[in-house]
């Protein structure tokens, strides 16, 4: 069952649940994706069709924020719980590693791709790093040849909304049998260059305030109030259409 959030249908799933789906297909040979929105995103998505369909158009819509829990149950569909893809990812390779699955890395600044599947390696013995390129690229070919090459069972895909939801749809059908994950600043943090908030932050679902201690977070997090207003807005109406 999914449930709409300002016309971005979220999959009402808990953490467990979804990746015991996902791990699910990884023996099917369908390509597929699965997308983490955000507050930030799903208010983007209201205004950009291509975002938007490229959200619905997902095999898997998973909350990354708070905001989007909230939100839910606002309007009376609660979701179980936010799903962060900085977890969910890292989730889904320790299962993958026990299987021996392939893994290929997509996205952030040169190196940081690298530096990530380093630290991936070490984590999680099994797990088959088989490629990695960072999301500085000006054509679709040259990646989707290397993903060719790589054979992957899965790709994290962190090149940032909307850039990579539309990448992942667009190429659905040009990366063999893969599951596609997009995953946004992941890496940098599988990296170790971004650190995410302290654990109470988390708990408290606060995670987007810490955030704001960083200057170029500030513009982002305008749209915030935006969101909210959004969701008022959408309750009103369909009470109206009760």
């Amino acid at each position: 069952m999914r449930i709409d959030v300002l016309g971005v249908g979220f999959d009402a799933l808990d953490r467990d649940a979804a990746l015991d789906r996902a791990q699910a297909w990884l023996d099917g040979g369908t390509p597929r994706y699965i997308v983490t929105p955000n507050a930030e995103i799903a208010y983007a998505a209201l205004r950009d069709a291509a975002l938007r369909d490229a959200l619905n158009g997902a095999d898997m819509v998973l909350p990354d924020g708070i905001g989007i829990v909230k939100a839910s149950r606002q309007l009376g569909r609660p979701l179980r719980e936010r799903v962060p893809g900085a977890e969910f990812g890292p989730g889904l390779a320790a299962r993958m590693a026990a299987q021996g699955k392939r893994l290929y890395l997509l996205g952030a600044k040169p190196g940081v791709a690298e530096e990530a599947a380093d630290r991936l390696r070490r984590e999680h013995p099994g797990l088959v790093v088989c490629g990695a390129r960072d999301g500085y690229f000006q054509d679709d070919a040259d990646v989707l040849a290397d993903i060719a090459r790589a054979k992957p069972d899965v790709i994290f895909v962190c090149l940032g909304a909307p850039k990579q939801e539309l990448w992942m749809r667009r190429n659905l059908d040009s990366v063999g049998p893969a599951l596609m994950l997009g995953l946004g600043g992941t890496l940098d943090m599988l990296a170790g260059r971004v650190k995410r908030a302290p654990a109470v932050f988390r708990k408290l679902g606060l995670e987007w305030l810490y955030r704001l201690a960083h200057p170029s977070r500030w513009r982002r997090a305008a749209a915030l109030p935006r969101f909210v207003m959004a969701v008022r807005r959408q309750r009103r109406h369909e009470k109206k259409g009760r």
